[in-house]
């Protein structure tokens, strides 16, 4: 009998001590987890500046966003005939089906415009209505400037 005693309160302990490892195993990740650090306004990554009279943003990069989103930049030409051209990479749809491009008027400085686009020929899109000739456009990454514009990417 004492035997029985014995190897039963052997068995409780060593479920008490597996309930227990179970209990710190699943708490510690959690509490491992790094803290978020604090962010000041010069780690912002955007800044926005409503561009008066429209409903448009001029966004602000920081060099190191510029870096992380990886932009690449065009100029609107003139095309045949003398139609206005971008590469049809710049060309961005929003969700009613308008049709923008993100300028690029100063250093890290964005601003979307609408274009009307006449057709799409191979790798550029010929326009009824856009930037001026010579008007530096987004050609990668406008998709990124769009959701920080809308603060669709947090």
């Amino acid at each position: 009998m004492k035997k029985l005693a014995s190897r039963r309160r052997h068995i409780i302990k060593l479920l008490i001590a597996l309930v227990v490892a179970a209990f710190l195993t699943l708490s510690l990740p959690a509490c491992s987890q790094p803290q978020a650090e604090a962010v000041s306004a010069a780690d912002t990554p955007a800044t926005l500046e409503e561009v008066p009279g429209t409903d448009l943003h001029r966004i602000t990069l920081t060099e190191r966003a510029v870096e992380r989103l990886g932009l690449k930049t065009g100029m609107a030409a003139s095309g045949p005939q003398g139609k206005l051209t971008v590469p049809y990479g710049a060309i961005l749809y929003d969700s009613q089906g308008k049709t923008w491009v993100y300028t690029n008027p100063e250093l890290r400085v964005y601003v979307r415009q609408a274009v009307s686009i006449e057709r799409i020929a191979g790798e550029a899109a010929l326009l009824r209505e856009g930037p001026p000739v010579g008007t530096v456009v987004v050609t990668l990454g406008a998709e990124e400037l769009f959701g920080e514009e809308f603060d669709t990417a947090h």
